[in-house]
């Protein structure tokens, strides 16, 4: 006897994957843009102390 997932499992399992993709893309947006501010705000300080 062949066993499947039922429909609802597949479903959860489709979401899940949609809902990880899209916070892994979040995440890996926000890490870009603070990445980004904090190097621009470490090269003021630089100046700065080198002044």
């Amino acid at each position: 006897m062949k066993t499947s997932k039922p429909a609802t499992s597949k479903l959860v399992t489709r979401f899940d994957n949609e809902l990880r993709n899209l916070l892994m893309g979040d995440l890996k947006a926000f890490r870009d843009r603070n990445l980004f501010i904090s190097n621009k705000q470490k090269a003021a300080q630089h100046q700065l102390s080198a002044a």
